[in-house]
Protein backbone atom coordinates (compact mmCIF):
# COMPACT_ATOMS: atom_id res chain seq x y z
CA UNK A 1 0.00 0.00 0.00
CA UNK A 2 1.28 3.51 -0.77
CA UNK A 3 0.68 4.71 2.78
CA UNK A 4 2.73 1.89 4.27
CA UNK A 5 5.51 2.51 1.74
CA UNK A 6 5.77 6.16 2.76
CA UNK A 7 5.75 5.14 6.45
CA UNK A 8 8.65 2.72 5.89
CA UNK A 9 10.66 5.30 3.95
CA UNK A 10 10.13 7.96 6.60
CA UNK A 11 11.50 5.79 9.37
CA UNK A 12 14.45 4.18 7.58
CA UNK A 13 16.71 7.15 8.44
CA UNK A 14 18.04 7.03 12.01
CA UNK A 15 20.43 9.37 13.85
CA UNK A 16 22.25 8.48 17.08
CA UNK A 17 24.62 10.17 19.54
CA UNK A 18 25.63 6.91 21.22
CA UNK A 19 24.55 5.02 24.33
CA UNK A 20 24.37 8.14 26.48
CA UNK A 21 23.15 11.61 25.55
CA UNK A 22 25.20 13.49 28.13
CA UNK A 23 28.81 14.68 27.95
CA UNK A 24 30.89 16.40 30.63
CA UNK A 25 33.85 18.57 29.60
CA UNK A 26 36.52 20.42 31.53
CA UNK A 27 36.59 24.16 31.08
CA UNK A 28 39.04 25.27 28.33
CA UNK A 29 39.35 21.71 26.94
CA UNK A 30 38.25 20.16 23.64
CA UNK A 31 35.18 17.92 23.65
CA UNK A 32 33.90 15.37 21.14
CA UNK A 33 30.21 15.54 20.23
CA UNK A 34 29.46 12.16 18.60
CA UNK A 35 26.83 11.55 15.94
CA UNK A 36 26.21 8.76 13.40
CA UNK A 37 23.37 8.00 11.03
CA UNK A 38 22.00 4.90 9.31
CA UNK A 39 19.78 4.51 6.28
CA UNK A 40 18.32 1.38 4.71
CA UNK A 41 18.36 2.54 1.09
CA UNK A 42 21.52 4.65 1.03
CA UNK A 43 21.84 8.40 0.64
CA UNK A 44 22.35 11.02 -2.05
CA UNK A 45 23.20 14.69 -1.47
CA UNK A 46 22.57 14.21 2.24
CA UNK A 47 22.68 17.36 4.36
CA UNK A 48 23.57 17.45 8.05
CA UNK A 49 23.54 20.34 10.50
CA UNK A 50 24.63 20.80 14.10
CA UNK A 51 22.65 23.23 16.27
CA UNK A 52 23.35 24.70 19.68
CA UNK A 53 20.23 25.08 21.85
CA UNK A 54 18.02 24.28 18.84
CA UNK A 55 18.49 27.61 17.03
CA UNK A 56 22.18 28.50 16.68
CA UNK A 57 23.87 26.71 13.75
CA UNK A 58 27.46 25.71 14.49
CA UNK A 59 28.20 23.34 11.58
CA UNK A 60 26.59 22.66 8.21
CA UNK A 61 27.79 20.01 5.77
CA UNK A 62 26.79 17.92 2.77
CA UNK A 63 27.61 14.39 1.56
CA UNK A 64 27.21 13.53 -2.11
CA UNK A 65 27.18 9.73 -1.68
CA UNK A 66 28.76 6.83 0.21
CA UNK A 67 31.91 7.01 -1.88
CA UNK A 68 32.66 10.62 -0.95
CA UNK A 69 33.59 12.36 2.28
CA UNK A 70 31.47 15.23 3.66
CA UNK A 71 32.11 18.73 2.40
CA UNK A 72 31.79 21.73 4.69
CA UNK A 73 29.26 24.41 3.78
CA UNK A 74 29.62 26.55 6.91
CA UNK A 75 31.02 26.16 10.41
CA UNK A 76 31.80 27.99 13.59
CA UNK A 77 35.59 28.59 13.77
CA UNK A 78 35.78 26.67 17.05
CA UNK A 79 34.07 23.60 15.58
CA UNK A 80 36.08 20.88 13.82
CA UNK A 81 34.60 18.03 11.80
CA UNK A 82 36.17 14.66 12.72
CA UNK A 83 33.77 12.16 11.12
CA UNK A 84 33.93 10.04 7.98
CA UNK A 85 31.29 8.45 5.75
CA UNK A 86 33.49 6.28 3.52
CA UNK A 87 34.38 3.94 6.38
CA UNK A 88 32.17 1.45 8.25
CA UNK A 89 30.04 4.00 10.13
CA UNK A 90 28.40 7.11 8.74
CA UNK A 91 30.14 9.29 11.29
CA UNK A 92 29.37 13.01 11.33
CA UNK A 93 30.84 13.83 14.74
CA UNK A 94 32.38 17.19 15.60
CA UNK A 95 34.82 18.53 18.17
CA UNK A 96 34.19 21.77 20.04
CA UNK A 97 37.53 23.41 20.82
CA UNK A 98 38.28 25.62 23.82
CA UNK A 99 35.12 24.79 25.72
CA UNK A 100 33.72 27.58 27.89
CA UNK A 101 31.00 27.57 30.55
CA UNK A 102 28.70 29.38 28.14
CA UNK A 103 28.94 26.36 25.81
CA UNK A 104 26.96 24.19 28.22
CA UNK A 105 23.61 23.24 26.79
CA UNK A 106 21.84 21.17 24.14
CA UNK A 107 23.50 20.14 20.87
CA UNK A 108 21.37 18.68 18.10
CA UNK A 109 22.64 16.65 15.16
CA UNK A 110 20.11 16.96 12.30
CA UNK A 111 20.18 14.90 9.08
CA UNK A 112 18.13 15.21 5.89
CA UNK A 113 18.29 12.63 3.10
CA UNK A 114 16.71 13.62 -0.28
CA UNK A 115 16.95 9.99 -1.49
CA UNK A 116 14.36 9.04 1.14
CA UNK A 117 11.86 11.65 0.00
CA UNK A 118 13.65 14.24 2.14
CA UNK A 119 13.32 12.14 5.29
CA UNK A 120 14.68 13.96 8.35
CA UNK A 121 15.84 12.79 11.73
CA UNK A 122 17.87 14.20 14.62
CA UNK A 123 19.45 13.29 17.94
CA UNK A 124 20.36 15.48 20.90
CA UNK A 125 23.29 15.50 23.28
CA UNK A 126 23.64 17.62 26.43
CA UNK A 127 26.97 19.18 27.36
CA UNK A 128 27.98 20.10 30.91
CA UNK A 129 31.10 22.20 31.54
CA UNK A 130 32.88 21.94 34.90
CA UNK A 131 35.87 23.51 36.72
CA UNK A 132 37.29 20.14 37.71
CA UNK A 133 36.53 16.55 36.94
CA UNK A 134 35.31 14.73 40.05
CA UNK A 135 36.13 11.06 40.43
CA UNK A 136 33.12 8.98 41.31
CA UNK A 137 33.42 6.98 44.52
CA UNK A 138 32.23 3.48 43.66
CA UNK A 139 33.00 2.00 47.10
CA UNK A 140 29.36 1.64 48.13
CA UNK A 141 28.45 0.16 44.77
CA UNK A 142 31.28 -2.36 45.00
CA UNK A 143 30.22 -3.34 48.52
CA UNK A 144 26.63 -3.88 47.41
CA UNK A 145 27.73 -5.93 44.40
CA UNK A 146 30.02 -8.00 46.64
CA UNK A 147 27.28 -8.69 49.20
CA UNK A 148 24.74 -9.63 46.54
CA UNK A 149 27.28 -11.87 44.83
CA UNK A 150 28.14 -13.53 48.12
CA UNK A 151 24.48 -14.19 48.92
CA UNK A 152 23.90 -15.70 45.50
CA UNK A 153 26.97 -17.91 45.97
CA UNK A 154 25.76 -19.08 49.40
CA UNK A 155 22.31 -19.83 47.98
CA UNK A 156 23.80 -21.94 45.19
CA UNK A 157 26.03 -23.77 47.68
CA UNK A 158 23.04 -24.43 49.96
CA UNK A 159 21.02 -25.86 47.06
CA UNK A 160 23.91 -28.15 46.07
CA UNK A 161 24.35 -29.39 49.65
CA UNK A 162 20.60 -29.97 49.95
CA UNK A 163 20.54 -32.05 46.79
CA UNK A 164 23.52 -34.13 47.93
CA UNK A 165 21.96 -34.75 51.37
CA UNK A 166 18.61 -35.72 49.84
CA UNK A 167 20.39 -38.07 47.45
CA UNK A 168 22.30 -39.75 50.31
CA UNK A 169 19.12 -40.10 52.42
CA UNK A 170 17.26 -41.65 49.49
CA UNK A 171 20.04 -44.13 48.84
CA UNK A 172 20.18 -45.03 52.57
CA UNK A 173 16.42 -45.59 52.74
CA UNK A 174 16.48 -47.73 49.60
CA UNK A 175 19.25 -49.86 51.13
CA UNK A 176 17.27 -50.37 54.37
CA UNK A 177 14.17 -51.43 52.43
CA UNK A 178 16.19 -54.05 50.54
CA UNK A 179 17.63 -55.40 53.80
CA UNK A 180 14.19 -55.61 55.43
CA UNK A 181 12.64 -57.45 52.50
CA UNK A 182 15.52 -59.89 52.32
CA UNK A 183 15.51 -60.51 56.09
CA UNK A 184 11.73 -61.03 56.20
CA UNK A 185 11.83 -63.53 53.35
CA UNK A 186 14.56 -65.59 55.02
CA UNK A 187 12.77 -65.79 58.38
CA UNK A 188 9.50 -66.93 56.81
CA UNK A 189 11.19 -69.65 54.81
CA UNK A 190 13.25 -71.03 57.65
CA UNK A 191 10.58 -70.98 60.37
CA UNK A 192 7.64 -72.03 58.21
CA UNK A 193 5.52 -69.06 59.22
CA UNK A 194 2.37 -67.99 57.39
CA UNK A 195 3.14 -66.71 53.99
CA UNK A 196 6.31 -68.82 53.69
CA UNK A 197 7.06 -71.64 51.28
CA UNK A 198 7.09 -74.23 54.11
CA UNK A 199 4.16 -76.68 54.09
CA UNK A 200 1.74 -76.44 56.98
CA UNK A 201 0.68 -79.66 58.80
CA UNK A 202 -3.00 -80.50 58.92
CA UNK A 203 -4.64 -80.38 62.40
CA UNK A 204 -4.98 -83.82 64.11
CA UNK A 205 -8.32 -85.55 63.81
CA UNK A 206 -10.33 -86.09 66.94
Amino acid sequence: LPGLHVFAIAFSLEVSVGKTNTVTALNNSNVLLPCTFTTCIGFQDLVFTWYFNSTEMIYHGKIKNKASEPTRIWHNPRVEFVGSTTKKDNNISIVLNGVEFSDAGKYTCHVKNPKERNAQHNATIFLTVVHKMVETDNTVTLIIVGVVGGLIGLLILFMLIKRVVLFIIKKTQDGKKECLVSSSGNDNTENGLAGSKAEQKAPPKA
